[in-house]
């Protein structure tokens, strides 16, 4: 992954993309049905099978929250919240990665906050839910990519996007070392930062050096199949031959 610098200017959104309208519309499709189902029934148990619950995923090996939790949301604000920061971000990161590697990305990040909420907390059992881990991960990556582009802190104070990526990172480990109560997933949204991180630091150097590891061991394997004559040995040969 090539990370470039450029002047600061202010740039985001823009058209929706493909990979973050799929994003978009899942999200509210699955709190469209959270609505009715609590409307209908009075209860929330779409957020005890499908929010993660580390408890659940250890002891009753649901391994499918790891992924569904980031589809549902806790309330419209936190949907529209989510969604938004997905589109600012977002979109722009679609277009320069391509949308088959930024689904990649955002499948990686969101798993990723949800094994480290799993790790960490493995004996909670009130679930977690929302895209917020994807996003902070996605939130990282456009800091790297565009470090110098201006954001505008609460619509108001311009910051460097690389700035806002640490003071938010900062933000989320002093809660999670703190152990705020304030009902947000902090671990979540720093797991998504860290699996960010490992994959575009490390991924393509990993790639990279499996396929030289299995073209090597390829090359090594035809080598024994096949023996090497030496050129005088074999003109002795074939003149016996001839002969």
């Amino acid at each position: 992954m090539n990370y470039y610098y450029q002047r600061p200017r202010v740039s985001f959104g823009g058209p929706l993309t493909r990979a973050v309208k799929i994003i978009i519309i899942s999200c509210a499709v699955v709190f469209l049905y959270q609505l009715i189902s609590q409307t209908i029934t009075g209860r929330s148990e779409i957020n005890l099978i499908f929010g993660l619950v580390p408890v659940l995923v250890w002891r009753k090996f649901f391994i499918w929250q790891l992924f569904t939790y980031a589809f549902l949301h806790g309330g419209i604000f936190h949907l529209l919240f989510n969604m938004f920061a997905l589109w600012m971000f977002g979109c722009e990161l679609e277009r320069n990665w391509g949308t088959r590697f930024f689904l990649k990305y955002a499948l990686i990040t969101g798993i990723g906050a949800g094994i480290c909420t799993a790790i960490v907390s493995p004996h909670l059992a009130v679930p977690t839910i929302g895209a917020s881990g994807l996003i902070y991960g996605i939130l990282l990556a456009y800091g790297l990519l565009f470090p110098n582009r201006l954001i505008y802190l609460y619509f108001l104070f311009p910051i460097k996007a690389k700035h806002f990526v640490l003071i938010f990172g900062a933000i989320e480990l002093y809660a999670s070392l703190s152990g705020s109560s304030d009902n947000i997933a902090h671990l979540a949204h720093l797991g998504g930062m860290l699996f960010g991180f490992v994959y575009l630091r490390y991924y393509f150097s990993l790639v990279s050096g499996l396929r030289r590891y299995y073209y090597q061991s390829r090359l090594r394997r035809l080598r024994r199949k096949f023996r090497v004559i030496d050129g005088k040995d074999d003109s002795d040969d074939l003149g016996r031959t001839l002969h």
